[in-house]
């Protein structure tokens, strides 16, 4: 036998240490300008709403509560957790200026909630309706919201001091279905929907108790409550959002037949069209006066553009689809695959090329506003919440002008 010396044994170098100045010198900076991701664990977010200043969030799973959280270093933190529904949670909106949320939910009611102390307090919304509300938004002035219903109506509710609670006044007609979407036009007083019978429609929501004599607008004239001031019927999918311009005078909206919408008030409510081949759009907002961001079951925010002639056209995809990589041919999955499931393991992948994973339910403004938006925040069934660099993602696209 051999014989092994001492000095043939393999000695580890000591290990390498740094100061304090030279892992700060080495580590590298965060991409600040690439899309922040937050996950929320694994059931889908319905909806979200922020505060004024960005810094706390409120989002529901698909059930009967809120969850608010606080942003500190770097994450979102549950603080408190609203649960005065008892049944699911359809719509969220969150006051900037009053700092008040309000609620409403598949058991037919709202809830105005009001911080006192740290903790929050609901106050009663008197919303009369018999099927389930499934959006609410605030006013611009915040002293009035509006609720849209499977009942077919409207629900614009206003705070009467005398009793401690919120009134509603009814829009009905001409309402034939569930209204899904719910904008305000910037004077407080005409309000946009979008319904299941195919149909958008900008109403005169002029309540005399809180609001001023209203001037005409390119709308019209005649501002009476619940007056129709625009209709647009047809197409061939439900209206799932609408949304106002910066400046009031147009109107886009999307539906479930893929089309991204709009009407032009200036230009006698000339409606431009434009049909897609993507999938189904459930949500949209106006990024600045000429562009349109939307984002559905495509899993992935995209901009359109109204020109001044009057037409809608395709910009880009916001989230670059990235190819997977060919991935190593492996015997075994592949027929265990085809004998448990009778497909391959390739064609057994499930994951998409995109950030969000799956269907984006909301597109929200989260820095700037509807002239001039900085960054947006998308929430969607993956259970991600994902802040988007608006400007970033702007001078990526060649020879776009916004």
């Amino acid at each position: 036998m051999f014989q092994i010396e001492e000095d043939d044994y393999w000695t580890p170098p000591p290990p390498i240490t740094y100061t304090t100045e030279e892992v700060e010198e080495f580590e590298p900076e965060a991409d600040m300008s690439s899309p922040q991701i937050y996950s929320f664990g694994f059931d889908p977010i319905t909806c979200h709403a922020f505060n004024k200043d960005r810094t706390k969030l409120a989002i529901s799973h698909n059930n009967n509560e809120v969850n608010l959280y606080a942003f500190k270093g770097g994450r979102w933190e549950l603080t408190n957790t609203l649960s005065e529904h008892v049944q699911r949670i359809t719509s969220i909106d969150w006051a900037p200026n009053t700092n008040r949320i309000v609620t409403c939910g598949a058991d037919r009611n709202a809830y105005v909630w009001v911080e006192q102390g740290g903790q929050w307090k609901p106050n009663l919304v008197i919303l009369r309706i018999n099927r389930a509300a499934t959006y609410v938004k605030w006013s611009p002035l915040e002293n009035k919201f509006a609720v849209g219903s499977g009942a077919r109506l409207i629900s614009v509710c206003y705070f009467e001091q005398e009793n401690d609670w919120w009134l509603s006044k009814h829009i009905k007609k001409p309402l034939r279905s569930t209204v899904t979407s719910l904008d305000w036009h910037p004077n407080n007083v005409l309000l946009a929907s979008g319904s299941t019978d195919f149909s958008a429609r900008v109403f005169s929501a002029y309540v005399k108790e809180v609001d001023e004599k209203p001037a005409a607008t390119p709308w019209g004239k005649k501002m009476t409550f619940g007056n129709v001031m625009a209709e647009f019927v047809g197409g061939g999918g439900w209206v799932h959002s609408v949304s106002f311009s910066s400046d009031g005078n147009k109107l886009a909206w999307v539906g479930h037949d893929s089309s991204v919408n709009v009407a032009n008030a200036v230009n006698n409510n000339h409606v431009a069209t434009i049909k897609t081949n993507f999938l189904p759009l459930m949500t949209c907002t106006w990024v600045s006066p000429y562009s349109i961001l939307t984002a559905g079951h495509g899993c992935c925010p995209m901009l359109f553009r109204y020109d001044d002639s009057g037409n809608v056209s395709f910009v880009a995809k916001l989230d670059a689809e990235k190819k997977t990589a060919a991935s190593k041919f492996n015997a075994m999955k592949h027929f265990q695959s085809l004998d448990t499931k009778a497909q391959t393991h390739e064609e057994n992948v499930t994951s998409v090329n995109t950030i969000h994973q799956n269907t984006i339910s909301q597109v929200s403004i989260f820095a700037g506003d509807k002239n001039n938006t900085a960054k947006f925040a998308t929430s969607g069934v993956d259970a991600q919440l994902i802040v988007w660099d608006f400007k970033t993602l702007e001078s990526s696209i060649a020879g776009l002008r916004i």
